[in-house]
C-alpha cells in the first residue's frame, strides 16, 4: 500500500492507495508544530481506524507547500513506517517538462495536478485547484507545463471581511438563491461565489487566446463542487486529482506499483 500526503498550508489530504485503487482519505488541519512522533502517531490512528496495519504501507510520497514541516515529515515516514518518503519537486521525473522560468518557484502541489491532468484528462488541460489559494495550472497542447494564476482564496477572502469590515459576519461558503442578496450575507455570498466563479471564466477565457485553443478544465480542492456549477468553463470536478498525482508520480520514480 502507498501512504500519500497533499500538504497545504491549511489542510493535509492524506490517502491510501493499493494498486491504483484509492482505499482510504482523511482531510486533517495543517499544524507547523507538529514534531515527527506526533505526525506518526496521528496517521497511525487514521490508519488503525481504517483497519490497515503500518507494516501494510510501503511506500510514503509527499507533496508539501509548507517547507518548515519537512523534516518532521521525513522523520515521521522513517520512524513509524521505515521507509524513506519521496518529496515532490521538479528534479523528479515526472514525464512533464516546465516551462516555469525558474521551475523550483512551482508548488509541489502544481506539478502533481499537472501530471495527474494529463494522465486523465489529456493535454492541453488547465487544472484549477480551490485550497487556501486559488490556482489555475496550465498544460499545453505538448503536455508542458506553462505556469498559470494565483489568486487569493475564498476562505482567505471571506475570512479578510468578516475580520476587516466591522458590521459583516462570518458566512457559509454557498451561492444563495439570487444575485442580488436581499440580506447581508445572501450579499456576501453572492459576491464571493459568483464574483470567484466569473472570475475564473475570465482568467479560462483569457487562457484560451493564449492558448490558441481551449482545454478541458478540471477543479479540485475543498470547495471545487460548490464553484463548479456556477461557472461557464469547468466541465470536470476531480476532488482527489493530486492524490491521484502522488500515486502515479511514485510508480514513475519508483518503477513499482503499491
Amino acid at each position: 500500500m502507498l501512504l500519500t500526503l497533499d500538504v497545504g498550508n491549511t489542510n493535509i489530504v492524506v490517502g491510501v492507495y493499493e494498486g491504483q485503487d484509492l482505499v482510504q482519505h482523511w482531510r486533517v488541519r495543517t499544524d507547523r508544530e507538529r514534531t515527527a512522533d506526533e505526525h506518526g502517531l496521528l496517521m497511525t490512528h487514521l490508519l488503525q481506524y481504517a483497519s490497515i496495519a503500518n507494516e501494510q504501507i510501503r511506500g510514503v510520497i509527499i507533496s508539501n507547500v509548507v517547507p518548515p514541516m519537512t523534516d518532521a515529515l521525513q522523520g515521521m515516514a522513517r520512524r513509524f513506517f521505515h521507509v524513506e518518503p519521496i518529496f515532490v519537486s521538479h528534479d523528479l521525473p515526472l514525464g512533464v517538462p516546465i516551462r516555469y522560468h525558474d521551475p523550483r518557484e512551482v508548488g509541489a502541489d502544481r506539478l502533481v495536478n499537472a501530471v495527474a491532468a494529463i494522465h486523465k484528462y489529456g493535454a492541453p488541460a488547465i487544472v484549477v485547484d480551490f485550497g487556501t489559494a486559488t490556482t489555475l495550472d496550465v498544460i499545453s497542447p505538448q503536455g508542458e507545463y506553462l505556469g498559470g494564476c494565483i489568486m487569493a482564496g475564498i476562505g482567505i477572502s471571506a475570512e479578510a471581511l468578516f475580520r476587516t469590515a466591522a458590521r459583516l459576519p462570518r458566512i457559509e461558503l454557498v451561492a444563495p438563491e439570487h444575485v442580488i442578496g436581499r440580506t447581508t450575507v445572501e450579499a456576501m455570498q453572492s459576491g464571493i461565489m459568483f464574483g470567484y466563479a466569473g472570475a475564473i471564466d475570465a482568467l479560462v477565457e483569457r487562457i484560451y487566446r493564449e492558448l490558441g485553443c481551449e482545454a478541458p478544465v478540471v477543479a479540485t480542492g475543498g470547495l471545487a463542487e460548490r464553484v463548479a456549477v456556477e461557472t461557464r468553463t469547468i466541465r470536470h470536478v476531480d476532488p482527489w486529482l493530486t492524490l491521484e498525482g502522488l500515486r502515479i508520480i511514485w510508480e514513475r520514480v519508483t518503477g513499482g506499483v503499491a
